[in-house]
């Protein structure tokens, strides 16, 4: 049979054998054997998308801290001996359209020789704090938010214990520690993330991962953190993804119900994640937790925390991305391989993924910019970088900065009235109000008051206060008015924001039924107007052809490169 009957022969088998090779494990198999990882990971996208069961993730729930500019990345800045280098870091980082950096402050390298001593054991005369100051400052200056990782024990805080991952005898030895990190960065670092997968022995000092244990050392971090700084923002402490449980490690689902379960709830600000691709591409969207780990894992860690009450909580990304290990590495890889171009369109494609499906992330913090010493080469993780050592780019790296370059949109979601993606021009202000959906809102305080933004979606809602002397918002859409909204004399759509009494977080509608893509939206205020939020959503139903045009396409790859094979070994 020739290749042209070949492809006629698998596009009519296509839908006939989706099913099976979407959920029988045994054809999975002899496809993912026959077929390079890339192929399998498009072939995997399509029938987990096809096969992906409804999920109850809450995604038009007004949610905190989900308006930043979504680019992180992880440094060891605290490592680097020379200014020049952290510059240079600093200055790429930037200027591949990262906004925030996430680093590592170790207790165990700070507080020593004891408890209230801060020495620098290398540099005579000079704290340990030096060093931190020193990327605080730099940070500010190139305009990056930090993320600071508080963790590890120093010797005294755990005698007789060598790992310094040990949490300390004392917990409150810790939190005061806590308490003096963010009384010194009060008004330059606002985010700290407290320990470091506590739920795997080997970040819980080789002990039994114990989730009461570490609710209570959150618990402490928490309330003295807030003491220093009742504007500062807890991040819970990343999970390690895993299917495990046993005294080596508990499932990441298992051990944050296990905290949910010791009112953890109440003492962090922000949830976290380590969601890394390790075997898989960036649209695997099986959602099976004994079976694996992918890059959906949050998506589980979202249902629960809604299950828990907790759905006006984001999710943070701690770390994630796919390895280039060489092929020549010794060893197996631990976290997957990846070639540099594979790795550049993966990461690229995961920011794009959570952006567009998962209104409730909000930074996610590449796994990492770069390793300082030479004997980090020995290690698996440093393959993980987007720079070398020379600071020569990789493809993951431009891939990076073209897209978080582009102009932002608003997505499906609740969009504070803050979000990066809006444009205010004119006489805005920033008014904190406890009225407010989360306790801020913008006021048009003269002419020449506007936004524009652009969405991606079919309806569009205003969430904004009206009130006795409120003014009105003249609504244009993709440069027309905004069609089923009241016109006034000269023909302009508007949307009314005077009223009798007082009602906050009244939903307007903008715009409904569009086509489900961009659109251009300009709103010019006429009079005092207050702002709270925007919701999108999208009423267009699943591209069910389109998918399963895809989905015939994918198997008869699958199919003609089985008989390539088969008719080349003869």
């Amino acid at each position: 049979m020739g290749r042209r009957n070949w492809l006629l022969a698998a596009l009519l088998a296509a839908l006939a054998v989706a099913c099976a090779a979407a959920f029988v494990p045994p054809v999975r198999q002899v496809a993912g054997q026959s077929l390079d990882m890339e192929t399998r990971n498009d072939l995997m996208a399509v029938l987990s998308s096809l096969g992906s069961r409804p999920t109850d993730t809450a995604d038009l729930v007004p949610i905190a801290h989900t308006d930043v500019n979504p680019y992180g990345v992880n440094v060891f800045l605290n490592q680097e001996v020379e200014e020049a280098k952290i510059r240079r870091s600093l200055e790429m980082i930037r200027d591949g359209g990262f906004g925030w950096i996430k680093m590592q402050m170790l207790w165990s390298e700070i507080e020593r020789p004891a408890k209230g001593r801060y020495e620098d054991e290398k540099v005579d005369g000079e704290t340990s704090w030096a060093k931190y100051d020193r990327v605080v400052d730099l940070a500010r200056e190139y305009g990056l938010d930090l993320i600071l990782r508080l963790d590890t024990s120093p010797d005294w805080a755990r005698p007789g214990k060598s790992k310094i991952e040990t949490p300390p005898d004392n917990y409150d030895d810790f939190g005061d520690f806590v308490y003096a990190v963010v009384s010194r960065y009060r008004g330059k670092v606002r985010y700290y993330q407290i320990w470091n997968e506590p739920n795997v022995k080997f970040e819980w000092g080789d002990e039994v991962p114990d989730a009461v244990a570490f609710t209570r050392l959150l618990r402490i971090a928490y309330q003295r953190a807030k003491q220093a700084d009742p504007d500062c923002v807890i991040i819970a402490p990343a999970l390690a993804p895993t299917i495990e449980v046993s005294e080596r490690a508990i499932s990441d689902l298992v051990f944050l119900q296990q905290m949910y379960d010791q009112g953890a709830g109440a003492y962090f600000d922000i949830a976290s994640t380590n969601p890394y691709g390790l075997r898989s591409g960036p649209d695997d969207h099986r959602l099976d937790p004994e079976e694996d780990v992918n890059f959906s894992r949050p998506v589980l860690l979202r249902e629960l925390m809604v299950r828990n009450g907790d759905a006006a909580k984001p999710i943070w990304a701690a770390e994630l991305g796919w390895n280039a290990l060489p092929l020549d590495y010794p060893g197996e890889p631990l976290f997957g391989r990846v070639s540099r171009q594979l790795q550049a369109k993966y990461t690229a494609r995961a920011y794009q993924r959570a952006q567009e499906e998962w209104p409730w992330m909000g930074v996610m913090n590449l796994w990492h910019f770069r390793m300082i010493h030479d004997a980090d080469k020995q290690q698996q993780q440093y393959y993980f970088g987007i720079v070398d050592d020379q600071f020569e780019p990789f493809p993951v790296y431009e891939a990076l900065k073209a897209q978080a370059q582009q102009l932002p949109v608003l997505r499906r979601g609740y969009h504070q009235e803050s979000h990066w993606a809006l444009r205010y021009t004119g006489p805005w202000r920033e008014v904190r109000d406890e009225r407010a959906v989360l306790g801020v809102y913008r006021l048009a305080g003269g002419p020449d008051a506007e936004l524009r933004f652009t969405f991606i979606g079919t309806d569009l809602d205003l969430v904004a206060a009206r009130r006795p002397g409120g003014g009105r918002l003249l609504v244009t859409v993709d440069g027309a008015p905004a069609l089923g909204l009241p016109r006034d004399a000269e023909g302009r759509a508007y949307v009314e924001l005077q009223a009798d009494a007082e009602e906050w977080q009244a939903h307007l509608p903008l715009a409904r039924g569009l086509l489900d893509g961009p659109h251009e939206v300009r709103l010019i205020a006429e009079g005092p107007a207050i702002v709270e939020g925007l919701v999108v959503d999208s009423s267009a139903g699943f591209p069910w052809v389109a998918a399963l045009l895809a989905l015939a396409a994918a198997l008869a790859a699958a199919a003609i490169v089985l008989q390539w094979r088969r008719e080349e070994g003869r």
